[in-house]
């Protein structure tokens, strides 16, 4: 069985409040050195094949369900040695 990685990240341009968030309160928590962060999502897919027509439809799924195209990019990778 392989598994599939869809990162989903805000698009570079896209306001992240959360990632923000993160970012104030690191050096309160005593963490210097951090100039930005980004928040996003990461769905795995298990599949029984990898092939170039099921990372297509990965894809497909990446756009219209797992992703909000609009405001959100995304990667599909496929992850090795998955268990």
């Amino acid at each position: 069985m392989a598994r599939v990685v869809v990162d989903v990240m805000l698009k570079p341009e896209i306001l992240d409040p959360q990632g923000k968030a993160v970012q104030g309160a690191l050096p309160r928590l005593g963490f210097e050195g951090i100039s930005d962060v980004r928040q996003g999502k990461r769905f795995e897919l298990e599949v029984g094949e990898v092939t170039e027509a099921r990372l297509a439809e990965v894809r497909t799924i990446a756009e219209t369900l797992l992703s909000n195209p609009v405001i959100e990019d995304f990667e599909v990778h496929v992850e090795e040695n998955a268990q």
